[in-house]
């Protein structure tokens, strides 16, 4: 029996840092901002960092280096990209029996862009994550875990929802943090899953794309769905939790970024973590049953202190806990 499996992509990733990435103001950008360089020029680099990436392989770093028996269902291909994935995963002692390795497939590919400030621009090529199709699930192995802990599986939400049917039906929880795809579906599709999820989690872009909603308040109502935790994630701002009409805040300690790369996965696996830790365990097939508001608040800390660890490393399982922080440093964070 697994703790936790987590499901999603992997990726191999590199970081690409320099001065000379600079940021330019233009609505010709989607964000308002674009990350530019000299066009015909050499750019020198201050660093390079080869790692790996994907939301289902750095959320099981953090449950793997808590301790937490971790499995991942993934694609790779039969590349040297996807065997070094592997070797990453074996590292975090991550189970990866249930990895579908595609034969003569190409692993994704990321690079990142990496400005002084961590911010940064991600060139993406999905390769055989690109599409996820059923055969890529390991249905029994849904059955033989106590969490499930769901990210992007492309847009593919008709794939999402029958993994979140299969889960409850053996009696497992889920965790979803659905990807950018799954997010442009919209409310209507969205929404009537929400009360089969335990926890759902976005960010706050996301969210108001999602909602068309600007304040937390009416995000939130917007949101609104039974006894499931609903995560905002603000940056710096910190993060909202809301569950039974009470709305938590915690907040950030301001730590400087060399990288923001990964800090959504690692708040929401330390979040997870969190509750694994402060919750009594519930029995397998319990659909119900709040979480007490100590544990919320405890695993908000513990999400915000793994992601500002991560931030201030290169690479989104550098940073990431390999211990339980203090009750000292759980107290720096301030919930309101």
């Amino acid at each position: 029996m697994f703790d936790v499996i987590t499901i999603g992509s992997s990726a191999r990733d590199v970081i690409l840092e320099s001065d000379k990435f600079v940021v330019l103001a233009s609505k010709k950008f989607k964000t308002g901002f674009g990350e530019c360089v000299s066009l015909g020029s050499k750019i020198e680099l201050d660093r390079i960092i080869h790692t790996s990436g994907g939301g289902a392989t750095n959320a099981g770093a953090t449950f793997g280096s808590l301790g937490y028996k971790t499995a991942i269902i993934t694609k790779i291909g039969d590349d040297m990209p996807g065997k070094e994935i592997l070797e990453d995963l074996h590292k975090f002692k991550i189970n990866t029996n249930h990895v579908r390795i595609v034969k003569k497939g190409e692993t994704a590919y990321s690079t990142l862009l990496t400005m002084k400030d961590g911010e940064r621009t991600v060139l993406v090529y999905r390769g055989v994550c690109k599409q996820f199709t059923d055969r890529d699930i390991d249905w029994d192995a849904i059955k033989n875990t106590k969490w499930v802990y769901l990210t992007s599986l492309g847009g593919n939400v008709a794939l999402s929802k029958k993994i979140i049917d299969q889960a409850k039906k053996a009696g497992a929880k889920v965790f979803w943090n659905p990807g950018s795809k799954e997010l442009n579906e919209g409310m209507k599709v969205l929404l009537p899953l929400l009360p089969k999820v335990d926890i759902f989690d976005v960010n706050k872009e996301e969210v108001e794309l999602l909602t068309k909603k600007k304040s937390i308040k009416d995000q939130f109502k917007a949101l609104e769905s039974g006894e499931t935790i609903r995560l905002i994630t603000d940056g710096e701002n910190g993060t909202y939790a809301y569950q039974n009409g009470i709305t938590i805040h915690s907040g950030t300690t301001q730590v400087k970024a060399v990288s923001r790369t990964g800090a959504g996965d690692a708040f929401g696996s330390g979040f997870l973590s969190g509750l694994l830790k402060s919750s009594p365990p519930f029995p397998r097939g319990d659909q119900g049953g709040s979480f007490s508001l100590e544990s919320i608040e405890y695993s908000l800390a513990l999400g915000t202190i793994n992601a500002e660890s991560v931030i201030q490393k290169f690479g989104p399982k550098h940073g990431i806990l390999t211990a339980w922080p203090s009750s000292l440093k759980i107290k720096k964070i301030k919930i309101t």
